[in-house]
């Protein structure tokens, strides 16, 4: 899914209430002046106005991905950016004062946040406040938008339901009525006839139509298949045929199959997608490549994520240092969803890189650092935990495994 939201896509978003803004912007977020002093624990060096909790997020899921121990403090600033109702807003310049009814949470940043807290452990009471949060704002159709009360939108629904399976729930059982997420992805996906077959729409324009959209043609692939941001090597569906198959309400696999059909023929041709944004169409969407790399390994198709992968270890690593944190996270779930080293992604070490936008991590051994552990689609925690020394104080490693394994549902 998209991880690219910047200032102005967010700025779209808390201009109108219960409209989502879609994530297309690939630029980062202004520049901080010599003025500004944003906190030491934050990873980047922008403002994080738009964008500081889900970079964050990214960041320190990634780093956990690859067998890095995150920083304490920097863990501990994604935890205090919670409200008390449980949701998250992008940012929180100071997480003492109250969230008042004037500052915008949405679902986005909530449901990466949860993922985070979820994969590093120690912070079960805060991911379940939030996923309490999340369903507390489901939509009649059974999906989310970006701000609450907003219509539901492919990526929103996709994100929330990786932070449900995060914790164990099962997205299926997660219910407004008789509807599920599922059901509200089902109804943005497009028909196997006519143009951008197979794909998912963002939302509906306004007559209802559903334009094809390779951003949520990803992330909807992804939700669909009830996974989240990090998606476990080797574990996507074998079971799909080669084009867009069973129109009209597909089962939920079968809208994953063919959305990851329609991303296959699109980047047959170059190896990328390219942006959406105008003025920009011939450009490459650096990220959004990134996201379908991941969905097509998530669908079962590593043949045809191969050549988007070789593509972006050549060239993704200008757009990623100008980017910052949350693009070497996306590269580095691409990555990791294929099996590929991130610490020799085309000759660049992206764990050294995405770990210098912040403050030092708590690294494991050198052996150990170089394995590609992580989490799950179901949000587990895997081998990090069991290795080296610098355990958060008073906490042992029988307690966070225990703590892990309570929260998964048989």
């Amino acid at each position: 899914m998209n991880v690219r939201r910047s200032a102005a896509a967010l700025a779209a978003a808390t201009a109108v209430i219960g409209a989502a803004a879609p994530a297309v912007a690939a630029d980062p977020s202004p520049s901080a002046s010599a003025s500004q002093a944003f906190p030491s624990a934050l990873y980047g060096d922008t403002d994080p106005t738009y964008d500081g909790v889900w970079r964050q997020s990214l960041a320190l899921l990634a780093q956990h991905t690859v067998g890095v121990r995150p920083p304490a403090q920097s863990v501990d600033w994604l935890a205090g950016q919670q409200c008390a109702n449980g949701a998250f807003a992008p940012y929180r310049a100071d997480p003492s004062e109250s969230c008042g009814p004037k500052l915008m949470v949405d679902t986005n940043n909530t449901a990466a946040a949860v993922q985070a807290l979820a994969a590093l452990g120690g912070h079960d009471a805060a991911a379940d406040k939030a996923v309490a949060w999340l369903k507390s704002v489901q939509n009649k159709d059974g999906g989310w938008g970006y701000a609450p009360g907003g219509a539901s939108d492919t990526n929103s629904t996709s994100v929330v339901i990786g932070a449900l399976a995060a914790v164990g729930e099962k997205p299926a059982d997660v219910r407004k009525g008789d509807r599920t997420p599922y059901d509200a992805l089902r109804k943005l996906a497009l028909p196997c006839d006519g143009d951008g077959a197979g794909a998912f729409a963002f939302q509906p324009d306004k007559e209802g139509k559903l334009a094809a959209n390779a951003d949520a043609t990803a992330a909807g692939v992804v939700g669909a298949l009830g996974k989240g941001l990090v998606v476990k090597p080797g574990s996507g569906s074998q079971t799909h045929a080669e084009t867009c198959a069973d129109a009209g309400s597909p089962a939920p696999w079968q809208a994953a199959a063919n959305g990851a059909a329609y991303l296959t023929e699109a980047l047959a041709k170059d190896g990328y997608l390219k942006s959406a944004l105008p003025g920009s169409t011939d450009q490459p969407d650096y990220g959004n490549t990134a996201d379908a790399v991941v969905a097509l390994a998530a669908q079962g198709r590593a043949a045809q994520a191969e050549k988007p992968l070789r593509w972006l270890e050549q060239n993704s690593a200008t757009w990623a240092a100008k980017s910052g944190p949350a693009a070497y996270a996306q590269l580095v779930f691409a990555a990791h969803a294929t099996g590929t080293d991130p610490r020799d992604f085309g000759g660049a070490d992206l764990v050294k890189q995405l770990n210098a936008t912040g403050p030092a991590p708590k690294t494991v051994t050198d052996d150990s650092a170089g394995s590609v552990g992580g989490t799950d689609d179901s949000g587990d925690s895997d081998i990090w935990w069991m290795v080296g020394a610098g355990l958060a104080a008073g906490a042992g490693i029988g307690f966070l495994i225990s703590g892990r394994n309570k929260r998964r549902k048989p």
